[in-house]
């Protein structure tokens, strides 16, 4: 369809060849082992920088292209703190707190539940910076980007930290994102004072690929419960997989118009439209380069936090069945001195979304003990 449609084929992963995978390159998108993989090396094609024939061309998804000559620029939600003599946020005073969201969702995550729902104190303390991520929600989608650590990172200072000119942070991460959260602090550990990993998908293993290893706990083959089903299905068939974003994402206004329908036109839920604000690229290369590709750096993203000291925060809900528990054990027994917690009968999703008001109270618990052991006023 892409020659017919297109005049040229596709980028795709359908020969095994070790070569062209990057240093942030995940190897499971070179050794997945399926029916449908060719075990020859096949001729690879030029990855196609215009909007796919199977995307969605709608003003967001497409807005990589219109400001293709310009610096791409991330989606940030900033809630300034309610004060009224503020302080000068470019100082070392300063405490900014930096969300980013996990796999397939958006900034709303933390827009619908987090900043509702903090203190009228933490209010006047902090400011909030809620990010879609590169190729989810209403951030970029480009086809010529592999969504590597390195790529959301990136993008993450180049649309965050340097335009805020943000040296002193904290930074909370659900899932997905504690990849990409964990890379960041390690980068700007000098800046960042404390990070909260909420169902981190933190692999180690000594027998295989890592990478594999994270592929087969995270994504594994199976036919229940429907969700696993599927974010299985999606990460190891890439073919068959864009065949569903290309009747579900590419229409997604279309089916957010029939939900609004059936549900006579009230709000929808944030998470049912975030499930589609991306495209198969995007969640491909990040599923990959991200949650699998990203086990292999994790030690050492942990180790340079050990050392600089920063304060680390891990919490999970004792029946996520996405993200094993055994993962928050891993980060103890990493980092001795992390902070552990697991919330009895929480899910990976309810270990936010119906517990806000608790999850506020932690976090907050720890925001205030770094504010006050950096010398800063609590009044």
């Amino acid at each position: 369809m892409d020659e017919f449609l297109e005049g040229k084929g596709s980028h795709c992963y359908c020969s095994i060849d070790d070569n062209e995978a990057s240093e942030f390159s995940s190897s499971s998108l070179y050794k997945r082992g399926n029916l449908f993989r060719r075990n020859n090396v096949v001729r690879r094609r030029k990855m196609n920088e215009n909007v796919r024939w199977s995307d969605c061309s709608c003003v967001n998804c497409v807005s990589w292209m219109r400001n293709a000559a310009e610096e791409l620029k991330l989606h940030v939600v900033v809630k300034e703190p309610e004060r009224a003599n503020a302080q000068d946020f470019k100082g070392k005073k300063a405490e900014n707190i930096v969300f980013l969201h996990g796999f397939l969702s958006s900034s709303s995550f933390w827009i619908e539940t987090i900043f509702p729902n903090v203190s009228e104190d933490a209010k006047k303390k902090y400011r909030l910076f809620a990010v879609d991520l590169l190729g989810f929600g209403k951030s970029p989608k480009p086809n010529n980007c592999l969504y590597t650590i390195k790529d959301h990172v990136e993008m993450i200072e180049s649309s965050v930290i340097h335009p805020f000119e943000l040296n002193s942070i904290h930074i909370v991460a659900h899932s997905m994102g504690c990849v990409v959260a964990l890379a960041l602090a390690a980068k700007h550990s000098h800046s960042v004072k404390s990070i909260t990993l909420i169902a981190p998908p933190y692999i180690t293993s000594t027998k295989e690929d890592v990478s594999l290893t994270a592929l087969n706990k995270l994504a594994a083959r199976r036919l229940w419960p429907p969700l696993l089903f599927g974010s299985s299905f999606m990460s190891w068939y890439e073919h068959l997989g864009r065949c569903i974003c290309y009747i579900i994402c590419k229409h997604h206004r279309i089916w957010e118009g029939i939900l609004k329908w059936l549900t006579w036109n009230r709000n929808l839920h944030f998470m049912a439209i975030d499930l589609t604000r991306h495209t198969h690229h995007s969640a491909w290369h990040t599923m990959h380069n991200v949650i699998c590709g990203g086990a292999k750096f994790m030690d050492k993203y942990l180790e340079t936090l050990t050392l600089a000291k920063v304060k680390i925060n891990v919490i999970q809900g004792s029946k996520d069945q996405v993200v094993p528990v055994e993962c928050s054990n891993n980060v103890k027994m990493k980092v001795p001195d992390a902070e552990v917690k697991i919330v009895d009968n929480a899910h990976h999703t309810s270990i936010v979304i119906g517990r806000e008001k608790d999850l506020c109270d932690d976090l907050e618990e720890l925001w205030g003990s770094q504010y006050v052991r950096n010398g800063n006023s609590t009044s």
